[in-house]
């Protein structure tokens, strides 16, 4: 049963043409054998070999494991990686034009280095927010306060402005619309604490709650999409969505709140190598 089924996944899957001749050609030379070498060690005509290395038909999976054999290539191990091939290619929008390809390796480099200064300043901010809301003032002068909200936001724009990006590369519109919104509300209240220093304000607790509750529901959605991506990149898309989907979850209940602000830490490492991850993967395509 397991053989026909990855047999079955082989052929609807990994095996499509050229990308199966290519793979069988390159180990043919990595073993240092002729075409006619091959045939004489797998009984199968040259005709046919040529054939599969040009991409030219989708053989059958009998003949491919009579060639990977002959190659000292085990059968299941070699279905494992071009299926997995398949899907992160299959993840892609179809992108043919090299400029639009570097326009978005571009973009998700601006979006690496916006998380990295985030990350950075959130370790700033977040003494400014907790001095704020229980002192209620402000730790650092005005103009250095005003300052540290606007390279947040900014930093926060463009690295969020990546995931929202990687969804549409990705084709994950939730990744997208709930990077989206929380782009949206994060601007939104970022602006309210802003404007809220130069005015009187006996709603800023109401506010904090209020934007954890929003932000927290907004994020385990993030969580649930990044997890989605995880054919393409891996086990590192699973764990960053289960370390949102905590954060958030924290956020989102108020009362454990603080527990959110330390996941934050891990949460945002993590967010930073998936977008390293997909900035990867484009630049393996512009390549390829």
């Amino acid at each position: 049963m397991k053989g026909r089924t990855i047999a079955s996944n082989l052929k609807n899957k990994a095996m499509q043409q050229p990308a199966l001749g290519q793979r069988i050609l390159a180990l043919r030379q990595e073993k240092g054998l002729t075409q006619e070498e091959l045939v004489a060690q797998c009984n199968i005509s040259v005709r046919t070999i040529q054939r599969i290395e040009a991409g030219e038909v989708t053989p059958r999976t009998y003949t491919v494991k009579t060639i990977l054999s002959a190659l000292g290539e085990d059968f299941e191990d070699f279905t494992e990686t071009q299926m997995e091939s398949g899907l992160k290619k299959a993840f892609f929008l179809k992108i043919d034009d090299t400029k639009q390809a570097s326009y978005l390796q571009k973009q998700l480099n601006i979006a690496f280095i916006a998380g990295i200064i985030y990350f950075i300043l959130g370790f700033a901010e977040g003494p400014a927010d907790g001095y704020r809301m229980f002192e209620d003032t402000i730790l650092y002068p005005l103009p250095l306060y005003i300052a540290l909200k606007v390279l947040v936001l900014g930093s926060l724009f463009f690295f969020l402005r990546g995931f929202i990006l990687c969804g549409s590369i990705m084709k994950n519109y939730l990744l997208k619309v709930s990077v989206f919104i929380l782009l949206a509300l994060n601007v939104v209240f970022y602006l309210y604490d802003l404007g809220s220093v130069f005015m009187k304000n006996d709603y800023y607790a109401g506010v904090l709650i209020a934007e954890s509750v929003a932000l927290g529901i907004t994020g385990i959605l993030m969580g649930i999409a990044v997890m989605r991506l995880q054919p393409a990149l891996g086990n590192i898309a699973v764990v960053t969505g289960i370390f949102e989907i905590i954060t958030y979850g924290c956020l989102a209940s108020v009362l454990l709140s603080l527990g959110g602000l330390l996941m934050w830490i891990p949460t945002i490492i993590l967010e930073i190598i998936i977008l390293f991850r997909i900035r990867e993967l484009i630049k393996e395509k512009i390549k390829g």
